[in-house]
């Protein structure tokens, strides 16, 4: 692990656990080896750090390009941050997670592709069915609670709330394992 990776991993984690009392259920369902597109709901700016903490090495995961300001963009890419563009279809991030997963990196991506409003599931954007056929990585359903409370969208300030983390069994992006298409 890089070590400003680190830095941010370590009191993340430790905050997630002592200050949220973080709860892993399913954790024995974690895929630690290979390339994993981790794919989860998205509640809260405290997802993408909550979710890393879950493994015990780095991450890449998607983040919206406005985030990358010119203070900002340094210490994103050294955590690992891939900007996107919200606004347009955006192949070339796209591209750059395929490559991560090809090359065996773990991914964390929001098919909800923004933050909810409500704490309801949203709609997948277009493209995860996209990465995770072209990747061939295994996909690692994760579901978040929590941090909406915690840190809810437009809110800037930190409230204490119980967080928790489900990780569900892996799923194969080959359609050849469906069950309703073997035999």
């Amino acid at each position: 692990m890089k070590w400003i990776y680190w830095l941010g991993w370590m009191p993340f984690g430790a905050a997630f656990r002592t200050l949220f009392g973080l709860r892993i259920t399913g954790g024995e369902n974690l895929v630690t080896e290979g390339a994993v597109l981790v794919a989860a709901n998205h509640q809260s700016y405290l997802d993408p750090p909550l979710i890393s903490c879950l493994y015990n090495d780095e991450m890449f995961f998607l983040a919206r390009k406005t985030l990358f300001t010119r203070i900002t963009r340094w210490l994103y890419t050294k955590w690992n941050a891939i900007p996107v563009d919200q606004t347009r279809p955006d192949m070339a991030s796209l591209k750059t997670i395929i490559r991560k997963l090809k090359d065996g990196h773990r991914v964390l991506v929001f098919p909800e592709g923004e933050r909810t409003h409500d704490g309801d599931l949203g709609t997948a954007a277009p493209g995860i069915g996209l990465v995770a056929t072209k990747s061939g990585a295994v996909i690692q359903p994760v579901r978040i609670s929590g941090a909406r409370e915690a840190l809810p969208r437009g809110s800037a300030r930190v409230r204490f709330a119980s967080a928790a983390a489900s990780v569900a069994a892996k799923l194969s992006p080959s359609l050849s394992s469906h069950p309703s298409r073997a035999a």
